[in-house]
C-alpha cells in the first residue's frame, strides 16, 4: 500500500517599491504590482486549481485529500485583491479533506535569528488558520522546507490550550547525504534529547517526520513540461505507476511542492491541469484497494517512525545543494539578514514603552513600523540578492523582480535605513 500525501506551499510576498536613497516616506511595498501578480496567479493557478481539487474531493467522495500551508502574507493579499480564491479555500475545508500546515506567518527566516519572533510568527499564522479556516495545525513546515534537529527540539515544546504538545510532527526535504542508503518513503523521528528519550509530539507519539520525495515531486514540480525529459509527455497512469512502486520500499509517497506549479510555472497548456484531473483515479486504478491519499496529520497518526533522520546543519529545498546559500550564501545577504534583525529588540522595545504611556498617534505609528519590519523577514527579498548561476541562477533570476541581485540588496538597504529613521522619530 502506498499512502500519497500531496503537500502544496501556498505564498506571494509583499513586493518591495523602487526605493531609492532619496525617499523619505513610509511606503515601501509596491501595491499596484502586488495586486497584478495576486490577480494575474490568482486566474492562473489558485481559482482554477482549488476549484479542480474541490472537485476531485468530492467525485471521489473523499478519497482524494490533500493539504496546504498558506502564508500570512499572501493570505493577507488574498482578503485585499483576491477574496474569492479564500472562499474556495474554505470550501476544501469544510469537506474534511484537506489539511492547513503551520508556518511562520511571513514566511521568514525567523528560526535561524530569533527565536521569540519565530513563535510569534507562528501564533500569529496559527490564529490565522483557525479564524479563516477552523482548523488548528498540528503539522509544521518552516519556511521552504528549511530544517535542523534544533527546530524539532523547538516544535515539540510548542503546547496547546491544554498543555499538550500541540504538534506531531514537521514536514521537512528527503536530502540525499542526510538519508544515506534509505528511502524518503517512511516516517522518521529526529535524534533523542539530551536526557537520551525521544521528542515527544500530540497525543503522546513520537515526534516524526514526514520527508520529501523529490525526485518524483519534481518531476511534475520542474520537469513535466520539458520537451527534453526522457520521460516526456507524463501522464497520470505513468506516474501512478511510479507511486505504486515505493511499496516494499516505503509506505508514503510524499509529494511537496509550490501550489503554483499548476497553470503558473506549469501553463495550463503543458496540460498539467488534465495531468492533475486524472492522477486520483489512476492512484486508484493501478492497484485497486491498495493506494490512497492522506494528510500529513494522518500519516504521522498512522505510521511509526523507523529510524533517526539527523539533521545537525540547516537544509531545505531549493536549489540543487539543498541548503541555506539561496539566502545566505553571499555578503549582502548575510549583511542585509543582520541588520534587519539587529532592529528587532529596537522596535520591540518601542512598542512595550508606547504601551506603557498610551499615546494613540505613537502606538499607530509603532505598529505600523512593526508590521512594515515584518514584512521584510520575508525570506524572498534575500533571495532576490543570490548570486547564484547556472541552473540555479536562472530559476532565481524568473522569481526577482530586479535587473541584479545587487540592485535587490541596495533597494533593500534603502528602505531598512528608512525603517531606522522612522523607529529613531517614534
Amino acid at each position: 500500500m502506498a499512502s500519497v500525501v500531496f503537500y502544496f506551499q501556498v505564498h506571494q510576498p509583499h513586493r518591495l517599491k523602487r526605493y531609492s536613497v532619496f525617499h523619505t516616506d513610509p511606503f515601501y511595498f509596491d501595491e499596484k504590482s502586488n495586486r497584478e501578480i495576486c490577480e494575474k496567479v490568482a486566474e492562473k493557478c489558485y481559482r482554477p486549481t482549488t476549484s479542480k481539487i474541490l472537485d476531485l474531493v468530492r467525485r471521489h467522495e473523499g478519497n482524494f485529500r490533500v493539504s496546504y500551508a498558506i502564508t500570512g502574507t499572501v493570505l493577507d493579499q488574498f482578503e485585499k485583491y483576491a477574496p474569492d480564491v479564500i472562499e474556495l479555500f474554505q470550501q476544501l475545508a469544510e469537506t474534511g479533506c484537506c489539511e492547513f500546515v503551520g508556518e511562520t506567518y511571513y514566511h521568514s527566516l525567523s528560526f535561524i535569528y530569533s527565536r521569540e519572533e519565530f513563535r510569534e510568527q507562528v501564533r500569529m499564522h496559527t490564529k490565522k488558520v483557525q479564524d479563516l479556516f477552523g482548523q488548528t495545525p498540528t503539522v509544521f513546515r518552516n519556511t521552504e522546507l528549511i530544517y535542523a534537529n534544533e527546530l524539532s527540539r523547538e516544535l515539540a515544546l510548542i503546547k496547546d490550550e491544554t498543555g499538550n504538545p500541540r504538534f506531531y510532527g514537521a514536514l521537512c526535504e528527503g536530502v540525499d547525504n542526510r538519508l544515506g542508503y534509505r528511502s524518503p518513503n517512511y516516517v522518521y523521528q529526529p535524534p533523542k534529547g539530551e536526557d537520551g528519550e525521544p521528542l515527544m509530539g500530540r497525543d503522546g507519539r513520537p515526534f516524526a517526520l514526514l520527508l520529501k520525495n523529490y525526485q518524483l515531486s519534481d518531476d511534475i514540480a520542474f520537469r513535466f513540461s520539458n520537451k527534453g525529459w526522457e520521460e516526456w509527455p507524463l501522464s497520470a497512469e505513468k506516474f501512478a505507476k511510479w507511486v505504486h512502486q515505493i511499496n516494499g520500499d516505503g509506505f508514503l509517497c510524499n509529494l511537496f511542492m509550490d501550489y503554483e506549479t499548476f497553470g503558473e510555472h506549469q501553463w495550463a497548456d503543458t496540460g498539467i491541469f488534465e495531468f492533475l484531473d486524472k492522477l486520483p483515479e489512476a492512484v486508484f486504478d493501478v492497484a485497486p484497494g491498495q493506494n490512497h491519499f492522506i494528510t500529513p496529520s494522518e500519516a504521522l497518526q498512522r505510521f511509526d517512525p523507523v529510524g533517526e533522520y539527523d539533521v545537525p546543519e540547516f537544509i531545505s529545498w531549493a536549489d540543487t545543494e539543498r541548503d541555506l546559500t539561496a539566502w545566505r550564501g553571499n555578503a549582502m545577504q548575510w549583511n542585509a539578514l543582520e541588520e534587519t534583525y539587529k532592529l528587532e529588540k529596537q522596535i520591540k522595545d518601542r512598542v512595550i514603552e508606547v504601551k506603557a504611556k498610551p499615546d494613540a498617534k505613537r502606538a499607530e505609528n509603532m505598529t505600523h513600523v512593526l508590521g512594515d519590519w515584518r514584512k521584510l523577514t520575508t525570506s524572498d527579498h534575500f533571495y532576490y540578492m543570490c548570486t547564484k548561476f547556472w541552473s540555479d541562477g536562472d530559476v532565481h533570476k524568473y522569481f526577482s523582480p530586479y535587473d541584479s541581485p545587487y540592485d535587490s540588496y541596495i533597494n533593500f538597504m534603502n528602505v531598512l535605513d528608512n525603517v531606522r529613521t522612522r523607529l529613531a522619530s517614534v
